[in-house]
Parts: structure tokens; sequence; C-alpha cells
């Protein structure tokens, strides 16, 4: 008995120093980005776009904006598909007699777990073989959100299925007892209980968006100009740092963008929880 004990205040003690490590590094990371980039900001930074040039001179005024249109656009695409499609293989896919259609949707999640793991430059080369070259949207907010799509769509259904599945058998049950049909039961009942899991998906996804550089440095064009339409060429603020960390000499600014970059997705992902939580209520 005592040795069980010992074994499970070890095994407690192992995950504590793992959790605090990474807690650590963490910080750590976060911390010298920020204590290094925001010694650098202004307003002047926020305001101003960037110049161009080895000099990296400007500030982030047009990365900003391309960001958030890439995406609100992303997820306008990928928000419908993705939670369509798990709603379907969780509520409808199992009730299907059908041994051909079966076999599509087994097909189905077999490609929605392999794309899942396919490297993000896969997805920029097919989007500019597919989305900028073949269908001439050239360098643009629309080809790389629609790359980003095809980039973000497993996690959000993966997300989405396992939320669906999380929602308790009898809710459904009851919901079918008192007189509701399947779709009824599923947009009144099933929905509301796993948004909470659907938006961290969503959350997740945009995530990154946000921080990818490979996908969009073939399909959005990384022009330092304000994008004005979604035909427009732009620069995410991600490869806005690649481009000032690789390309210049100015790796102040990239730690000052880096730091206005997680202050971003912290900001994402609060308004998305947010939000999550009022529709739950």
């Amino acid at each position: 008995m005592k040795l069980r004990t010992v074994k499970q205040h070890m095994a407690f003690s192992a995950m504590w120093v793992a959790c605090g490590l990474t807690l650590a590094i963490l910080l750590v990371v976060i911390g010298y980005v920020m204590i290094k980039g925001f010694a650098l900001i202004n307003l002047d930074f926020f305001l101003t776009s960037p110049r161009g040039g080895l000099s990296g001179e400007g500030g982030i005024a047009s990365t900003i904006i391309a960001t958030v249109y890439l995406v609100i656009t992303t997820l306008v695409f990928a928000t419908p598909l993705g939670v369509g499609a798990g709603i379907f293989l969780v509520e409808y896919a199992d009730s299907i007699s059908s041994r051909f259609v079966k076999k599509l949707v087994a097909s189905a999640r077999f490609g929605v777990e392999t794309l899942a793991g396919v490297p993000s430059i896969i997805f920029g080369l097919f989007g500019y073989a597919l989305f900028v070259t073949a269908l001439h949207f050239g360098f643009s907010i629309l080809s790389a959100a629609l790359a980003g799509t095809c980039l973000v769509i497993p996690v959000i259904i993966r997300t989405t299925e396992e939320a669906l599945k999380a929602v308790p058998m009898s809710y459904r049950e009851a919901s079918l007892a008192i007189g509701a049909g399947k779709w009824e039961t599923v947009w009144k009942v099933v929905l509301p209980s796993a948004v909470r899991g659907i938006s961290t998906g969503i959350v997740l996804s945009a995530g990154r968006i946000v921080s990818e550089t490979a996908i969009f440095y073939v399909t959005l064009g990384g022009s330092y100009r304000t994008p004005t339409s979604l035909m427009s060429s732009g620069r995410t603020m991600a490869l806005h740092v690649y481009y000032l960390a690789m390309e210049t000499r100015a790796f102040d600014k990239a730690l000052a963008t880096a730091a206005v970059l997680v202050v971003l997705i912290i900001l994402l992902n609060l308004v998305i929880n947010t939000v999550s939580r009022w529709l739950s209520r």
C-alpha cells in the first residue's frame, strides 16, 4: 500500500514538474518578446505602413488591416463548411444504410485526419497552383483566404465532431420524445450544448491563420501596401515579422511586431471565448 502511494506521489510530482516547465518556457518566450518589443512601440508604429527597403522603415498599419481581412474572410468560408461537415459526420452519417455512402463517409473521415497533418506549405503550393494561377485570382486576400480555408477546415471538423460527441445522448432522446424533429433537435438542443467546443476549434483556426507564414508567402503576395479589396495583395503581421527578420536589418521592429501579434492572439481568444459563453447562455 505504501509503495502504491509513493508511486502515485511520484507520478503527480512528475506531472506538476512538466506543467511548471511548460509554463516557464511559455513565460520566458512571451516575456522576452514583450520586453524587447514594447520598448520600441509608439503611436506612429500603429498608424504608418511599412515602406519597404532593407532598413525596415515604417510601422504595421497595413499589416494589421491585411491580417484582419484575411482572418475574417477565411473564417467566413471555413466555419460553415467545417461545422456543417462535423454535424453530418456525427448526427447523420451513422444512420445512412447505403454501403456506397458509408464508404464515402469513411473516406471523408480518413481524408480529414490526413489533411490535418499536411504541412502548410503544401496547401500554399496548392493554393498558388489553383487560386493564384488557374483561377486567375492572383496574389490576393481571396487566394490566401481560400488556401487558408483548406488548411483550417480539418481542425474545425475534428473539434466540431468531438464537441458534438460530448453532448449526452439523453439530450437528443428527450428532445425527440417531446416531438421535436431531427434537425430541430440538432439546431436547438445539440448545437447550443456544443458551442463551447466548436468555438474552440474556431479559435484554434483563427490563431493558426494569424501565425502562419509559409502558406501566405505564396498566395498573398507580400505587398506592404494597404489592401483595399479581396483582390488586393497584402502582408499579414506574421509574414511581416518574417520579412523584417530575414530580409532587413530591422530585427528590433520584428520583435515589436511580434509583441503586437502575441497581444492580438490573446485578445482574439478572449473575444471568441466571451462570444461562446454568451451563445451558451
